[in-house]
């Protein structure tokens, strides 16, 4: 996905990238969208800024103590298809664990890279890695990777740093708002599910048990969610409380 498909115009000043890289995050923190699209939006615009050949977000799962690659703007198979990086492992999860940027700049040359099968093939040369953090907790890792061996100054690591800071609340938020969304949509879901039981106790004399019971089984049978079977019997009522008289 390019800039033009996510509907973002972009200068080629370097200085005005990055204050319209840095706008735009900054515009998802209050911004509706995806936590997906959001993910993207911000790996598109972070290559164009770094001239990336790839451009990765890794999110942390705390169970597993595993990173996985959210989002890139990469089309490459052999990359996106990469195995999860353990807390800790390769530059990534070493970045995650000590808390700190690394940034390397030839990942053929260095013994810690994990996967130089990957960059042989992808002609990945330099490397940085930024963990992104709420307050404490480590929410994943933003990764910036060259074709070419490069010595990061200290303002292209502060810079990603600072957009691996709003990625984090953004990726947060966001994270938020789709929790609160869901909950909302099983509370919805839950009294759906209780006004069609209270039209089959009073309309067929079942008790709460057998009209659950009743609900699951056509739901099983059709293969269809427990919800659906209960806005279908909600609407059957009011198709029959509502049909005029003859």
């Amino acid at each position: 996905m390019n800039l033009e498909e996510l509907g973002i115009p972009f200068t080629e000043m370097g200085e005005k990238k990055e204050l319209d890289l840095f706008w735009h995050i900054s515009r998802s923190l209050v911004s509706k969208r995806y936590l997906n699209e959001i993910l993207q939006l911000i790996v598109t615009m972070t290559a164009a800024v770094m001239g990336s050949k790839i451009c990765s977000i890794m999110l942390l799962d705390e169970e597993k103590g595993e990173l996985k690659i959210a989002a890139s703007q990469s089309l490459s198979g052999s990359y996106l298809n990469k195995p999860n990086v353990k807390v800790g492992a390769s530059i990534s999860g070493r970045a995650v664990k000590e808390a700190r940027p690394i940034a390397v700049p030839d990942v053929t040359k260095d013994p810690l890279y994990g996967f130089p099968e990957i960059a042989r093939t992808e002609g990945i040369v330099a490397m940085m890695s930024v963990p992104m953090f709420i307050e404490d907790r480590a929410v994943g890792v933003i990764n910036a990777y060259l074709n070419r061996a490069h010595d990061f100054s200290a303002d292209e690591i502060k810079m990603m740093q600072a957009v691996a800071n709003q990625a984090a609340v953004a990726i947060e938020n966001t994270k938020l708002r789709e929790e609160n969304i869901a909950a909302k949509q099983a509370l919805e879901e839950k009294g759906t599910i209780e006004k069609a039981k209270q039209i089959l106790l009073e309309r067929d004399g079942l008790d709460d048990k057998a009209a659950t019971e009743l609900m699951e089984k056509i739901a099983g049978d059709q293969k269809m969610p427990l919800v659906e079977v209960a806005d279908a019997v909600v609407l059957v009522e009011d198709l029959r409380k509502n049909k005029p008289a003859v």
